[in-house]
């Protein structure tokens, strides 16, 4: 299985929404998104599935991924939240999708430092603070094996979305 951690684009700033949650993207936001997730269409890139955070900036970057092309489907997953839980999630994963394909390809689109530190759990086992991932940025995994994921799994891609348009 292949696993696509996607950083929201830039969105407003903070404190300008009396909800951090309610924050959306800038038109600058969307205009890069959509060149990343294009980019990522020129080269074949197809998700079964979209898993985003329900803050409004990751799910409407998941919106322009479904737009472009790269899947019909999207689905809110809160294990995707700000300070998600990489095991609640792991749990999750195990249990809906035991049984896909090796080829099954699944975009979780979030937030940083959690989608750097969820890479770092999945490749290293820990959490060493050293993955960034940029606004638009996409990390590519390959999950080697869905019982025992930490620590296992490898990095095939991390790319700013400057390497990418």
């Amino acid at each position: 299985m292949e696993i696509y951690l996607i950083r929201h684009g830039i969105a407003a700033e903070r404190g300008t929404y009396d909800q951090d949650e309610e924050r959306p993207l800038t038109n600058k936001g969307i205009n890069k998104t959509t060149l990343v997730a294009k980019k990522l269409a020129a080269v074949g890139l197809k998700f079964d599935l979209i898993l985003t955070s329900p803050l409004v900036r990751a799910y409407q970057t998941a919106e322009i991924l479904q737009q472009i092309g790269l899947n019909p489907k999207i689905a809110i997953s809160q294990s995707l939240s700000p300070n998600g839980n990489i095991q609640e999630w792991l749990d999750s994963l195990k249990k809906e999708f035991s049984s896909v394909n090796s080829d099954y390809k699944l975009a979780l689109v979030g937030h940083q430092p959690d989608l750097g530190n969820w890479a770092e759990m999945l490749v290293w086992g820990s959490i060493k603070e050293q993955i960034i991932v940029k606004k638009a940025g996409v990390i590519g995994l390959k999950i080697l094996d869905l019982d025992r994921p930490l620590g296992t799994s490898e990095l095939f891609l991390l790319a700013s979305p400057k390497w990418l348009i």
